[in-house]
């Protein structure tokens, strides 16, 4: 009973480190207005999210070889809390960078602790227990455009980041209660060596990053300017653009149990693929609608499809890696994939800058996430792309 309680405490904390790194989408419009900054300027706003939670993941990784995943995680909760009461009382649109890169960097640690851990609380359901962690992290995907028009109703954008601050304060305290008093697995304490660990698993990590991160980086480039997108490409009032947003992440929440699931009982590589491809296709058919109805039903897809690919790679790097190497892996894995996915939202900003237009720039991208994943499938066929962590050495 105390390991499930320990996962409902964990759960609720990614819900709010994922909520530090999403909150930013949905208030766009009204930073736009209150800062009166480019697309640019925004686009650079959510990257530092995903930037800073990026950054510190090696550094987490070395944490693990000292201290127990306990206290990384609680230390995540400590310093979302500040990070969100700074960007509460940012003066200026510098001032809220920082705020963003700080509220993002919380998240990072916490994943790199987290995911092992869950998957050494559960090791006979691995997929499962992933996908159900990932499912209350989508819940705060789904639930920030909605807090923001509630807070919105009633007070300024400031007063989100304080109920995100509060929230954090409350599970933290949780968590080190709980923690306390519930027998932690001991099966990633021989995980003391990052390099050794990076060295032995190079295969399956590059193999990982390959799998994940172009795929990442047009994600991150969409759902960040996916209000704005449904605004000025399809013509939606602002309200109809953020409940686009919602049902955008919303499909994700039954695509992490799924996406979790299947990875358990399909070959990992071909599913984490034809995820993208998925994706990629969905995302070509959303460029060519403008129809309510059909926007709807292929931002459902397009919601659907690429949650799936968060637990299943994530199944693929945490199953198949020996317990002495999980953690290690995983850190350098997740650090490493991260830099180039946070870029996307940059990246779609600066060529809407430079004039190009939403549908052309989202068309670009999924056209050229094919001919990525059409390389991936000959790699794997020919056998280059391995399906188990190494051995370790005894």
């Amino acid at each position: 009973m105390s390991r499930r309680q320990l996962f409902g405490s964990l759960c609720a904390m990614v819900f709010l480190v994922n909520l530090g790194r999403v909150i930013y989408a949905p208030l766009l419009p009204p930073l736009q207005q209150a800062f009166g900054v480019t697309e640019a300027t925004l686009g650079l706003l959510t990257a530092l999210a995903w930037f800073g939670s990026a950054s510190p993941r090696f550094l987490a990784g070395y944490l693990l070889t000292r201290t127990s995943r306990m206290v990384v995680i609680l230390g995540a909760g400590v310093v979302l809390t500040g990070a969100a009461l700074l960007a509460a009382v940012a003066p200026s649109v510098e001032a809220l960078l920082v705020g963003a890169f700080c509220m993002g960097l919380a998240s990072g640690p916490y994943f790199i602790a987290a995911a092992p851990l869950v998957s050494e609380l559960f090791p006979g359901n691995v997929g499962r227990a992933l996908g159900l962690h990932g499912a209350a992290s989508q819940f705060a995907a789904v639930g920030a455009a909605p807090l923001v028009v509630a807070v919105l109703a009633v007070g300024s954008w400031r007063a989100t980041f304080h109920v995100i601050a509060v929230a954090t304060a409350l599970v933290t305290l949780a968590l080190f209660l709980v923690g306390r008093r519930t027998p932690l697995p001991s099966v990633g304490q021989a995980d003391r060596d990052l390099l050794g660990a990076a060295r032995a698993q190079w295969r399956i990590i590059v193999s990982g990053i390959a799998l994940v991160s172009l795929t990442g980086f047009v994600w991150n480039g969409v759902f960040n300017f996916y209000v704005l997108y449904m605004i000025q490409a399809k013509g939606f009032a602002e309200p109809t653009a953020n409940t686009m947003l919602t049902v955008l992440f919303a499909a994700g929440i039954p695509a992490f149990v799924v996406g979790g699931d299947l990875a358990e009982r399909l070959p990992t590589v071909p599913f984490v693929i034809s995820i993208s491809v998925s994706f990629a296709l969905g995302l070509l058919a959303l460029t060519s609608v403008s129809n309510l109805l059909a926007v709807v039903a292929l931002t459902v897809v397009v919601g659907f499809v690429i949650h799936c690919l968060f637990p299943a790679v994530d199944t693929y790097m945490l199953a198949t890696v020996p317990g002495e190497h999980r953690a290690s892996t995983y850190a350098v894995f997740s650090g490493t994939m991260m830099l180039p996915q946070a870029g996307g939202s940059v990246a779609f900003g600066v060529l809407r800058d430079a004039g190009l237009s939403w549908d052309a720039i989202a068309s670009g991208a999924a056209l050229g996430l094919l001919l990525v994943m059409g390389a991936l499938v000959g790699l794997y066929v020919d056998g280059r792309l391995p399906t188990t962590g190494a051995a370790v050495e005894q």
